[in-house]
């Protein structure tokens, strides 16, 4: 995973698991990696996972069964789209508005390409 330098890292994991649920890669009531599995992976500081494990608890989109795991809360789709809404509208359509003012384009020009990408990455 390559880390951007505008977002703390542990909210760039939380959006990497959320985007896993949302692709539904992750069912309700599964079991994630460990904090370990998952800071060997990610290649990054074991407490900077579980920084994002108690986000995400606080977001109810995971839960800790103590003993066993981290899994997939059973309204983590839910919880994990109005979350990176939120974020999406907070943090990129700002920037997304300003390019397309600056680039003196308008949004029916985007829709094309949109559906484009829709159909080539998610079909």
């Amino acid at each position: 995973m390559q880390f951007k330098e505008n977002q703390s890292i542990y909210l760039q994991i939380a959006d990497y698991l959320s985007e896993k649920i949302l692709l539904k890669e992750w069912k309700p009531d599964e079991r994630i990696p460990s904090v370990r599995e998952l800071a060997v992976s990610l290649e990054v500081n074991p407490n900077t996972v579980m920084r994002t494990f108690d986000f995400l608890q606080q977001q109810e989109i995971i839960y800790n069964q103590r003993g066993i795991g981290y899994f997939v809360s059973p309204k983590a789709y839910d919880n994990a789209l109005r979350y990176r809404k939120e974020e999406f509208l907070e943090r990129d359509l700002p920037a997304l508005f300003r390019n397309i003012y600056l680039l003196d384009m308008n949004i029916d020009e985007l829709k094309p390409r949109f559906e484009k990408f829709i159909k080539q990455n998610f079909s």
